[in-house]
């Protein structure tokens, strides 16, 4: 069995999952492969990123019958993929590794920018046009961090599902190359959209006069995932690292 580390900008895939009728990072990968190495293979990834979410360290495994020098087989590879994926890097991992269990950590990066930005930069964050508090942001952000039942933050659950997940981490920095800030968001596990909705609430409630930051800790507490709380774009989230425990 193969663990590769995986690149890609998200702008033009349906996320990472193969689906029936739109394009994904996953079918792309399997189907260069395909048409290079004449093997078909079947990837299994770490994170099921949305359409249009980016990254730097997704984490998937596959396996092949293919002899081949694993550092040809990586350069091939990458030829014949887009522009827009790359196989960072290859290795061979025990067969009972998989890439979904045994995870410690994610860590995820969301841009956005408070001036216009860049055009060669611009599909990797959000444009927030409104004036914003960095500082009731930081404060915002802070309610989530710990064990909650995050049921008013996802999407896509029914009432039977375990909502619970623990975020251990979030900060804001500046980053200065993009003319951007960043969101830093850790955390052994997220729910479909739980990010984007954790940032967009945060950054809705720092951008407006007149609400309090703990009317965040009362969405929260009523586990309603149809609060109406903005949901950030999806084109400043990045997959940045996957950590798995020893």
């Amino acid at each position: 069995m193969f663990k590769i580390v995986v690149a890609y900008e998200g702008t033009d895939f349906n996320g990472w999952q193969v689906q029936p009728n739109a394009p994904s990072i996953t079918q792309a990968l399997q189907n260069a492969f395909a048409q290079h190495f004449d093997r078909k293979i079947k990837i299994t990834g770490a994170s099921r990123t949305d359409a249009g979410v980016h990254a730097i360290g997704q984490i998937a495994t596959f396996s092949t019958d293919l002899d081949i020098d694993h550092q040809k087989l990586l350069s091939a590879w990458n030829d014949a993929l887009p522009p827009t994926i790359v196989v960072r890097s290859l290795e061979q991992v025990a067969d009972d590794f998989h890439p979904i269990y045994g995870v410690e950590e994610k860590t995820y990066w969301y841009h956005f920018f408070l001036n216009r930005p860049l055009p060669f930069v611009e599909r990797y964050g959000w444009f927030f046009r409104r004036n914003l508090d960095l500082e009731k942001l930081e404060q915002a952000l802070r309610i989530f961090v710990g064990t909650h039942d995050f049921r008013s933050f996802c999407t896509g659950t029914d009432m039977g599902e375990n909502t619970v997940r623990t975020i251990t981490h979030i900060s804001l920095e500046r980053f200065e190359q993009f003319g951007a800030w960043r969101i830093v968001v850790k955390g052994p596990g997220f729910m479909r959209h739980m990010i984007r909705r954790v940032v967009g609430a945060a950054m809705q409630i720092a951008s407006k006069d007149g609400i309090n930051i703990d009317y965040l800790a009362d969405v929260l507490a009523q586990k309603n995932p149809r609060q109406t709380l903005v949901n950030a774009p999806a084109k400043g989230l990045c997959l940045y690292k996957i950590k798995y425990k020893t």
